[in-house]
């Protein structure tokens, strides 16, 4: 099922990230080789009061989370219905959508496999950082497996920068070991700045329209660049519980937005120099991130000479990214391969990561 004579595989990989903008879907031929090709992907946004709901179930009861697991469940397995359009998929990599995650402690993301593979019958590989934890890690970041699979093959050292809620990084390639980690804040604090000042009227910056029309605040941005985190060395992730709305603290205004824009683009590229050995020599970014032109004149100028480019120059998709990344990771697990990469997420040894929920077809 879903693998052809040549050693290629069919894959699925499901994402929602800590934006809570919507449930990406990607069909990806994997193999053979190192070949990573996606074949279609699309994003379902959420409606205005699905993101509320999901962005407030860091706060929610049990029987909240319960219920939202179902629900997600159900919408992550619509998503893989629809983006399997008659194929067969050997497998389905579900990330599921983050709720908390505490570095190296505990983590908990939701959107229930078991729906998944009932829906769809296909095998479902979901919940992959738990696995890395108990090995000693952070259970993040995760991509890097990826990074270092489809572009790590090269005599050059390459920054793969995904700008998602959260901003990562993975350096790869020129025969090093990787590096990869969260380099902090990503369109999250911009996100939930525009929504504030258009009072819920805009969910993002499209285009960073809004930061163009804003200036500096030289105070506000020295007091976010103090924050201890981004001086601490790599292995190192976080989330939404530490980059969350109630961060900046500042009045919402499109000076605020500027300011939160080149914030994100300078921890990114102050993050890249500081850890980066040797320097990269070009930068290749995915993630929602792409689109706003403002970070990513911002990038430019920060990281130059480096060109930053787009996934999408290298036939990489920007919003499949992560998702191609998640059926990679769910078929090395059906095959009982490790996919994480300890010296990104500081775990004792590489990990099979992911739990396996079998579909119909077994």
């Amino acid at each position: 099922m879903g693998r052809s004579k040549g050693g290629s595989l069919l894959a699925v990989g499901l994402m929602s990230g800590t934006s809570a903008d919507g449930v990406s879907a990607a069909l990806v031929r994997i193999g053979p080789g190192r070949a990573v090709r996606v074949i279609r992907h699309f994003t379902e946004p959420y409606s205005r009061a699905e993101q509320d709901r999901v962005l407030a179930l860091r706060d929610a009861t049990a029987s909240e989370l319960s219920e939202a697991n179902v629900a997600l469940g159900r919408k992550f397995a619509a998503a893989a219905r629809r983006v399997m359009r008659g194929a067969r998929p050997r497998v389905i990599g579900s990330h599921g959508q983050t709720v908390w995650h505490a570095p190296g402690r505990h983590t908990l993301q939701i959107g229930e496999p078991s729906i998944i593979a009932e829906e769809t019958g296909v095998d479902v590989v979901a919940d992959f950082r738990p696995r890395d934890i108990a090995a000693g890690g952070q259970g993040a970041p995760l991509v890097p497996f990826f990074d270092e699979f489809v572009f790590g093959g090269t005599t050059r050292r390459r920054a793969l920068l995904n700008i998602g809620g959260i901003a990562n990084v993975s350096l790869v390639g020129a025969g090093r070991p990787v590096v990869a980690f969260d380099t902090g804040p990503g369109n999250g604090l911009i996100d939930d700045m525009v929504r504030k000042y258009t009072r819920g009227r805009r969910t993002f910056d499209d285009g960073g329209r809004l930061a163009r029309t804003g200036r500096i605040d030289a105070n506000l941005l020295d007091r976010l660049l103090r924050d201890p985190y981004f001086r601490k060395s790599p292995p190192k992730s976080t989330g939404r519980e530490r980059f969350g709305p109630t961060y900046a603290k500042t009045r919402p205004s499109a000076d605020a937005i500027a300011t939160l824009t080149l914030f994100t683009a300078q921890t990114i590229a102050e993050s890249i120099r500081a850890f980066a050995r040797p320097r990269p020599v070009e930068v290749i970014v995915s993630g929602g991130g792409v689109f706003n032109a403002t970070l990513m004149a911002h990038l430019a100028w920060l990281l130059a000479p480096a060109p930053v480019v787009s996934s999408q120059a290298f036939g990489l998709p920007p919003l499949a990214k992560e998702c191609a990344a998640f059926a990679l990771l769910a078929s090395r697990a059906l095959d009982g391969l490790p996919n994480t990469v300890p010296s990104a997420t500081g775990a004792r040894h590489a990990v099979v990561a992911g739990k396996i929920v079998r579909g119909r077809g077994r």
